[in-house]
C-alpha cells in the first residue's frame, strides 16, 4: 500500500502507486503508453474540465475513461459511475448539489440534457518525468460514486474516498502476487491486464483501471467481447498477461474453440465459478485462476483459489463478524478500507474471522414444497451440464397462493431444442431433490446479462415473464400440426368476458389457430399468400386455467383443424384461402 503524506491535517496519497514511470500503464491499439505520459494527459484534461461539477465518466475505451477519472480526481471531483448511459438513467442521476455533465469518447452519448465533454489523447504533451512530481490527492476525497440499479429504477449512490480505494487494491494487489508467487518489491509490475468488463462496474473499475494505477499493473485501453477479439487483444500485450472477465463471459470463450494464449493469471467475479470450469480454465490458459468476491456497497472483500477449495479468504485487514437475525445469521465485514461495519447480503458459514464458506445471498433462497434451496446451487448445476452454454432458474411468483415450481431456461446452440427438456431434467434429476427439478424447461436464445455477465432478479423476471407470456399465446407447432396453449387466470382476453364467468371469446380462439399455422411451413404453404378462417364452430367455452389442444389437418386444398381440452373438441372449422 502506498504511503500517506500530510498537508497541513489532511493526508493524501499519490496519484500513482511506486513505480517506473517509464514504463508502460497502458496499451493502446497495440502501442505503450507510460505512466509518466499518463499523468501529462491526465493534467492536460484537467485544465479542460469544468471548475465545479460531478463528471458522469461514460468513456468506453478503458484508457479514456482512466483520463478522465484522473482528471476529475486533480480537479477535486467526484466521478459518478453509471450501471448504462440510457437517457432515462443519466436523468435521475443524483446531482449531490453540483451540476452533473458527461465525460464520453463518443459522440452518441451527447445529450442536450446535461453538457458533454468528449475525451480523447491530446497532443504534443510531454511526459511527466519526476516520480517526486506525482500529484497527490486527498485520502479524504470522494473519488468516485458507484451508481447501481435501485428497486424503484433510480440510480442508488455508493461513494467511495480515495483512501479506501488505495487500501483496497493495495490488498488486492499483494494477494494476486502472492497468488503469481511474485510477493515483495515485485509486485505486480509489468503485468498488463485485459478484461472484459466495463470500468463502470465496481468490479471492472478495481481489478482493471485501478489495478493497474495502484497495483502497478498495466491495462490494455479496449474491452473485448467476442472470444476472437479476447484471444486477440491478450495476444498483442506482452507477457506476463492477465485476463480479468466474469464466469459467463470464460465459459464462452472457452467453448468458443479459438486459440488461447498462454495466460499466468485469470480473475473472475460477479458470481460463484464451478471448480470444473476453474479445472478447465486453468489447463487451457496455462494459469492460475483467482476469483474475486465483494459488493458494491463494501468493495473487494475476499479471494480464492478455485481449484484449491471453496473456502475464501479476506483481503488485507478485513475482518468478518456474524450475528443472528430474523432471517438467520448475518455477517458484516470490518477494518482495512471498510471503515465501517458493513452487512453482506450474501450467506456465510464461517471458519473464521478471514476464512468463510459462500453458499448464496440472502434473497437467492426460495421455498418449494417445503424445502428450500439457493437459486446460485440450482443454476451451477444447470450449468454443468454438457451442451448447455448458458442457463438460469426462475420461481414464479405471480401467484402467491399458488405452490410455485421452478422453471428453468436454457442457451443450447449446439444441441436440437426439442432434445433439451428431456436432457436437462433427466440430468437435475440426479442432482436435486424432486422439488426442485423444473416442470418446464424453455429453449431461449440468449439470456438478458449485463455487461458484466450478471443476470440481475429483475431484469430474469421480465425476462421470463415476456418469454412464458409469448409461448402460451402461440405454442409452436410441432411437425405433426399439433400444438398446446396454455390460457393463464391472468390473460387480458378474459377480462369482460364474462362478468361471474370469465371465458375466451372465439375471436382469440381463431387467433391461435392462425399463429399456430405460421408455425407450420409446410401446411401454411397449401393456402397460398392469404389464408382465411374458411368455416368455424364453437362447441364448448374455454375458461382461465384451461389447456388447449391446436390439431391442423391437411383437408382437400384447405387445412382443418381443431382445438382441444381435455381430449374434447371445443372448436373446429376450415382454413382456407382468400379468393383474388
Amino acid at each position: 500500500m502506498t504511503a500517506a503524506s500530510t498537508a497541513g491535517d489532511a493526508p493524501t496519497l499519490p496519484l500513482l502507486a511506486a513505480r517506473d514511470l517509464a514504463a508502460p500503464l497502458a496499451w493502446c491499439a497495440g502501442r505503450p503508453v507510460s505512466a509518466g505520459q499518463f499523468v501529462a494527459e491526465a493534467l492536460a484534461l484537467a485544465e479542460r474540465l469544468p471548475a465545479a461539477g460531478r463528471p458522469i465518466n461514460l468513456c468506453q475505451d478503458r484508457y479514456h475513461f482512466a483520463l478522465g477519472l484522473a482528471a476529475a480526481l486533480l480537479r477535486g471531483q467526484t466521478s459518478l459511475l453509471p450501471p448504462n448511459a440510457l437517457p432515462e438513467t443519466l436523468r435521475q442521476v443524483p446531482a449531490a448539489g453540483a451540476t452533473p455533465y458527461l465525460l464520453a469518447d463518443d459522440a452518441a452519448h451527447a445529450t442536450a440534457a446535461l453538457p458533454c465533454l468528449q475525451v480523447a489523447r491530446p497532443h504534443g504533451v510531454a511526459p511527466l518525468a519526476d516520480v517526486h512530481a506525482l500529484p497527490r490527492i486527498a485520502a479524504g476525497q470522494e473519488a468516485v460514486c458507484l451508481l447501481t440499479s435501485g428497486s424503484t429504477g433510480a440510480p442508488q449512490p455508493h461513494a467511495k474516498r480515495w483512501g479506501a480505494l488505495v487500501a483496497n487494491i493495495g490488498a488486492e494487489a499483494e494477494r494476486l502476487a502472492e497468488a503469481l508467487g511474485r510477493p515483495g518489491a515485485a509486485g505486480l509490475a509489468g503485468l498488463t491486464l485485459v478484461a472484459t468488463v466495463p470500468p463502470q462496474h465496481s468490479y471492472g473499475l478495481e481489478s482493471s483501471v485501478l489495478l493497474a494505477l495502484l497495483g502497478g499493473a498495466a491495462f490494455e485501453a479496449g474491452r473485448p467481447f467476442y472470444p476472437a477479439d479476447i484471444a486477440q487483444a491478450l495476444a498483442r500485450v506482452p507477457t506476463p498477461r492477465a485476463l480479468v472477465t466474469t464466469p459467463f463471459h470464460l465459459k464462452t470463450l472457452l467453448r468458443a474453440g479459438v486459440p488461447l494464449p498462454a495466460t499466468g493469471l485469470l480473475l473472475s467475479a460477479t458470481a460463484p465459478l464451478s471448480p470444473q470450469l476453474a479445472a478447465e480454465a486453468e489447463a487451457a490458459f496455462a494459469g492460475v485462476l483467482i476469483e474475486i468476491y465483494g459488493c458494491t456497497e463494501a468493495g473487494q472483500v475476499a479471494s480464492r483459489r478455485t481449484t484449491e477449495g471453496d473456502t475464501w479468504t479476506t483481503l488485507g485487514a478485513l475482518r468478518l463478524t456474524q450475528e443472528p437475525g430474523p432471517d438467520g445469521a448475518r455477517c458484516s465485514v470490518a477494518g482495512g478500507h471498510v471503515e465501517q461495519p458493513t452487512p453482506l447480503a450474501d450467506v456465510l458459514v464461517l471458519h473464521d474471522a478471514r476464512r468463510f464458506q459462500l453458499l448464496g445471498r440472502a434473497n437467492d433462497l426460495i421455498h418449494v414444497a417445503g424445502k428450500r434451496s439457493s437459486l446460485a446451487h440450482l443454476n451451477f448445476h444447470l450449468n454443468r451440464i454438457e451442451g448447455v452454454q448458458d442457463g438460469a432458474f426462475w420461481l414464479p411468483d405471480e401467484n402467491p397462493g399458488d405452490v410455485a415450481r421452478p422453471v428453468a431456461f436454457v442457451v443450447a446452440p449446439g444441441l436440437a431444442p426439442a432434445s433439451v427438456p428431456a436432457l436437462v431434467i433427466g440430468a437435475l434429476r440426479r442432482q436435486l431433490e424432486p422439488a426442485f427439478v423444473p416442470r418446464r424447461v424453455v429453449v431461449v436464445p440468449a439470456l438478458p446479462r449485463e455487461a458484466t455477465g450478471k443476470l440481475t432478479a429483475a431484469a430474469l423476471r421480465a425476462y421470463a415473464l415476456a418469454t412464458l407470456g409469448a409461448a402460451a399465446a402461440a405454442r409452436a407447432v410441432d411437425g405433426d400440426g399439433v400444438g398446446e396453449v396454455h390460457i393463464a387466470a391472468d390473460h387480458p382476453a378474459l377480462a369482460g368476458h364474462f362478468p361471474g364467468r370469465p371465458m375466451l371469446p372465439g375471436a382469440v380462439l381463431l387467433s391461435l389457430v392462425m399463429q399456430a399455422l405460421e408455425r407450420e411451413p409446410a401446411l401454411r404453404a397449401r393456402l397460398g399468400a392469404a389464408p382465411c378462417i374458411g368455416s368455424a364452430k364453437f362447441l364448448r367455452p374455454v375458461g382461465p386455467g384451461t389447456r388447449l389442444r391446436i390439431v391442423l389437418q391437411p383437408q382437400d386444398s384447405g387445412v382443418a383443424f381443431e382445438v382441444q381440452a381435455g381430449g374434447q373438441a371445443v372448436a373446429r372449422g376450415r382454413l382456407g384461402t382468400t379468393p383474388g
